[in-house]
């Protein structure tokens, strides 16, 4: 399975915001919409990701608030990217080894997405939910030792 096929699955909504925007605007955003990452762009590229992790450690470094800075402050300005060709296999071991729970899907220059954490494990369990139903299919549907005698 590849990123391309998860992305089908998921749809197209993209949630992105400008570096220069306020942190607050952001941890609200993401708030509203029930959401754990968003793109950072800037002049139609991508400049980077902004998490739950970066706002909850702004908030740890704010005694509890996120302070007057910008999402540029805080966002990982480096993220990590997969394409669409990309493994489903390859993207769990990326995502465990770095620890990313989102990772930005780039064709080129361009974005097409973000897949997450739960976006993989959820394509893999159906995945696996269809092969073991296909496997259960064969097995049941399997000539009798009888006949086969015959």
């Amino acid at each position: 399975m590849k990123v391309s096929e998860i992305l089908q699955v998921k749809g197209s909504i993209l949630y992105t915001i400008s570096p220069d925007q306020p942190l607050a605007d952001a941890a609200n955003t993401m708030a509203e919409k029930d959401i754990g990452s968003l793109v950072v762009m800037e002049f139609g590229d991508l400049v980077g990701m902004l998490t739950f992790r970066e706002v909850l450690r702004a908030l740890h470094d704010n005694q509890g608030t996120v302070g007057a800075g910008t999402v540029r402050k805080h966002m990982d300005d480096a993220p990590i990217t997969v394409t669409p060709d990309t493994e489903v296999n390859e993207v769990r071991r990326i995502m465990l080894e770095k620890h990313a729970r989102y990772l930005p899907v780039m064709n080129a220059k361009t974005i097409l997405g973000v897949i997450s954490f739960y976006d993989v494990a959820r394509a893999v369990l159906e995945a696996q939910s269809f092969e073991n139903r296909m496997l259960k299919a064969y097995i049941r549907d399997w000539p009798a030792e009888a006949e086969a005698a015959d």
